[in-house]
């Protein structure tokens, strides 16, 4: 299996050596438009083979789109990341730009590949790496919510002190404010989590799930990585192994939930095909009205990138 990971800055350089490390592919090629900076970090990836013990061969290709030829995956990290004080909806005009340019490249040398778009703000660049790559949408999809997912059970595990294997659950909507957390879908082991919290904690731990990515911001003054490069690995590996998974992402709908090509996040089937069934849940009338909102949300965000003409 051969994977490309375009943007090789903290969260592409993670997703690479994540992905290395875990040894199921042949090889993986790092993209950048910053001149040295992915054949360092790949260098540097590469000399830790030996302590970790695993093959799958990384190489830095700077901004040569040629050495991604054949690709099977390719995980989109590409575009500026979110600064203090600064929206996700401030960076859709500058990072769909970007996520155009990198797309056309990648379809030009790999167009029968699977794309995962880390890049924010997510759910649209997802869109946007869907309109410029013009393949079916099951093989374009964003990771989002298994980050949100990820960060909701760490948070719930220090609360009730239990290994975070322990906890299984499911975010649905969009990448942000308005994601949907769905306690009744979370389960210790397969018992309710309303069994160990009361509501009020819980809600705490939701709304702090909630802006999990503002609070990383604010302490480092950038971008999370080692948890969205790790959930983003973790994609390409089920991908790579046929693993057919059930995992939140931020794919397209076509008519469940009674929504219509937007891009949000829904469990959904994750197999050698990419998304390969979206699973429908049967929601409460307060869950769907929540996944409304979010759904609207996002497609006011979808209409502002349409509004910019960037895809015409």
């Amino acid at each position: 299996m051969k994977v490309s990971v375009i943007g090789a800055g903290n969260v592409g350089a993670t997703v690479a050596n994540e992905i290395a490390r875990k040894d199921f592919a042949r090889e993986v090629v790092l993209i950048d438009v910053k001149k040295g900076l992915t054949e360092g970090k790949a260098l540097d990836m590469w000399q830790t083979s030996g302590v970790q013990g695993f093959t799958t061969r990384i190489s830095g290709a700077g901004d040569d789109y040629r050495r991604t030829s054949n690709s099977d995956v390719v995980v989109i990290t590409a575009g500026i990341p979110r600064g203090p004080g600064m929206s996700r909806d401030d960076l859709i005009q500058t990072n769909a730009a970007i996520v155009k340019d990198v797309t056309e490249n990648i379809m030009r040398y790999s167009p029968e590949s699977i794309l995962i778009v880390v890049s924010n703000p997510l759910d649209v660049m997802t869109y946007a790496a869907w309109l410029a790559s013009k393949i079916d949408p099951a093989r374009v999809f964003g990771m989002a919510g298994i980050l949100d997912t990820a960060r909701y059970k760490a948070f719930l595990s220090e609360a009730l002190n239990i290994s975070p294997r322990n906890i299984h659950a499911i975010i649905m909507g969009g990448h942000g404010d308005t994601m949907v957390p769905l306690p009744r879908y979370t389960t210790i082991s397969s018992i309710p989590v309303r069994e160990f919290l009361p509501d009020e904690t819980l809600n705490l731990i939701i709304e702090r799930t909630k802006k999990g990515g503002g609070e990383l911001v604010s302490l480092m003054g950038t971008s999370a990585y080692y948890a969205p490069g790790a959930a983003a690995a973790q994609m390409v590996e089920v991908i790579g192994r046929d693993h057919k998974h059930v995992f939140p992402v931020c794919a397209m709908l076509n008519g469940e939930y009674g929504l219509k090509d937007i891009f949000m996040g829904v469990p959904v089937v994750l197999g050698k095909k990419g998304v390969e069934k979206v699973i429908e849940l049967r929601l409460t009338d307060d869950e769907m009205e929540l996944l409304c909102h979010s759904a609207n949300d996002i497609r006011n965000l979808m209409n502002t990138l349409d509004s910019m003409n960037i895809f015409r």
